[in-house]
């Protein structure tokens, strides 16, 4: 399976550091034209960036014959594969929901999200709703979502798989991919590319802070964005000094 890809610490912490913008420009350069989730917003902006791999759950439509009757709903967990999948995930993973981009009822709410905090999940993203979003936002646990709703799940989705390849706000997702978050939004990149796409990404953010320093001072974008040979060879003489991310 893919997550037979080695992907050590130090990647995780150097794309952490790495922007959204970064890391979708290095995806694009290697033919990626869109890996990131539009429209879905941190609940809390302030919960900080994260880094992990991917574990996917996803939902179809609920259908009356199929789904929990409101006695059901009496007995949370039996025959509920959302339970079974907050259960599973790892420490350090990131939980991802194909909600099929249907806000309609939550994915799931603070107490899911709360149990995911405490594993040590590294956040949860989904294309739908979460409820209870005013106490998540007061978590300091990065959760994603495109709306929030007070609607229960089963209103509207049955969850039906998970660790198999799904679609998060557009983007194809595979168990294991790499998940990056920040307070701009999350960025999918393939397992394989995540070593390199780490390293590229963390030397194109250290270049860009010191060239947004000489833009900020007045210089002109011809030939410091991107940076022509005068100003790589002062960028050169910055990095001797010490500065870095």
């Amino acid at each position: 399976m893919q997550p037979a890809i080695d992907i050590s610490r130090d990647t995780l912490e150097k794309l952490k550091k790495c922007s959204q913008g970064t890391l979708t420009t290095q995806l694009f350069k290697r033919g990626f034209r869109q890996q990131f989730l539009v429209g879905l917003s941190p609940l809390n902006r302030d919960a900080g960036a994260f880094a992990g791999e991917a574990f996917t759950l996803r939902f179809i439509p609920s259908r009356e014959d199929k789904d929990w009757s409101l006695e059901d709903l009496k007995v949370r967990g039996e025959d509920n594969l959302q339970w079974e999948a907050v259960e599973a995930i790892g420490e350090g993973q990131v939980m991802m929901i194909d909600s099929r981009n249907d806000p309609s009822a939550a994915s799931a709410g603070n107490m899911l999200i709360t149990r995911m905090m405490r594993k040590g999940v590294a956040a949860a993203v989904t294309d739908g709703a979460f409820r209870d979003g005013a106490e998540i936002g007061t978590m300091p646990f990065p959760a994603y979502c495109r709306l929030n709703t007070a609607t229960t799940r089963p209103a509207y989705h049955r969850a039906i798989a998970m660790q198999e390849a799904i679609g998060c706000g557009g983007v194809a997702v595979y168990p294991g991919d790499i998940v990056v978050g920040d307070a701009d939004g999350v960025t999918v990149i393939p397992r394989a590319l995540a070593a390199e796409i780490a390293e590229d990404s963390y030397e194109q953010e250290r270049r860009e802070r010191f060239i947004f320093t000489k833009i900020d001072a007045g210089a002109s974008l011809f030939g410091t964005y991107p940076a022509g040979p005068e100003t790589l060879e002062e960028y050169k003489a910055w990095l001797a000094e010490g500065n870095d991310l």
